[in-house]
């Protein structure tokens, strides 16, 4: 019961204020309840045995997950989405972090212009970013092809990386480097063996929204991937316009499922990082 014990406002606190508190909250819940409300709807339904998506769900089954993993364009898709996704991540946190070091503690010329692009795909429309790589890529033949698709899912990915270890890098000591590069350390072996394992929660961090940002794509890989390289969002798309399925909310749950382990883990990084 002590979770519904009421708070122990302080004295000064008037009937409007107590009323303001218990509003902000009930609006709180309200909203968050709006946002996962359809989450939660779309997963009763991948256990339903009918051909249809509909409430009240008459009858349950396993059957659309066994056909999801029995079918050839699902088990592609998650194949290359677990192809590209990991590659775009590896790329994204390696740049990202090299980025970030570069411009947390040193001061130039330029340097808040070439910090702006650098998180730049974060604020640029999406379509916006598909248009102009498939436009670009046309010219290399990287169209329709594993590298292209993994590059910009790499630069999507990238100023997440970016921005979190920045933030993590303001907190950090200099001294320890300086003591390091003293003691006959290298500037590489100063890196891995002092730098990196404290400001690893940070690029950590940045890694899995780097990795949630490539897993969830869709609209750079309707433009860019040809049919060899599609995803689990794009085969998601292609079956909510040709032909919508239970089996598409059996992958919806899944993802879900996924999703939610990223965000655990990310709340478990965070805590460490505090």
């Amino acid at each position: 019961m002590k979770m519904f014990k009421l708070p122990d406002f302080p004295a000064y606190y008037t009937l409007l204020d107590k009323l303001g508190w218990f509003a902000l909250r009930f609006g709180s819940v309200a909203v968050l309840a709006f946002l996962l409300l359809p989450v939660v709807v779309i997963i009763p339904l991948s256990f339903s045995d009918s051909s249809f998506l509909a409430y009240p769900i008459e009858g349950w089954s396993l059957k659309w997950y066994r056909e999801m993993f029995a079918s050839d364009d699902w088990s592609r898709a998650a194949k290359n989405s677990f192809i590209v996704a990991p590659l775009a991540t590896l790329l994204a946190t390696a740049l990202g972090t090299l980025a970030a070091m570069g411009l947390a503690h040193t001061k130039f010329f330029g340097k808040s212009f070439i910090t702006g692009l650098l998180i730049a795909p974060m604020v640029v429309p999406i379509v916006v970013v598909a248009v102009s790589t498939y436009l670009y890529f046309a010219r290399w033949g990287l169209n329709d092809s594993y590298l292209g698709l993994i590059l910009v899912h790499a630069a999507l990915g990238a100023p997440f990386v970016v921005t979190t270890v920045m933030a993590t890098l303001q907190s950090f000591n200099q001294n320890l480097v300086k003591a390091s590069l003293s003691l006959g350390a290298s500037p590489l072996e100063t890196f891995f063996r002092v730098t990196l394992p404290v400001i690893a929660p940070g690029v950590i961090s940045g890694a899995l929204f780097a990795f949630a940002t490539s897993f969830d794509e869709v609209v750079v890989t309707l433009f860019l991937a040809g049919p060899e390289q599609v995803t689990l969002p794009r085969q998601m798309f292609t079956g909510i316009r040709e032909n919508i399925s239970p089996t598409i909310a059996a992958v919806a749950t899944l993802l879900i499922l996924f999703t939610t382990a990223l965000m655990l883990t990310l709340e478990w990084l965070r805590g460490r990082r505090k």
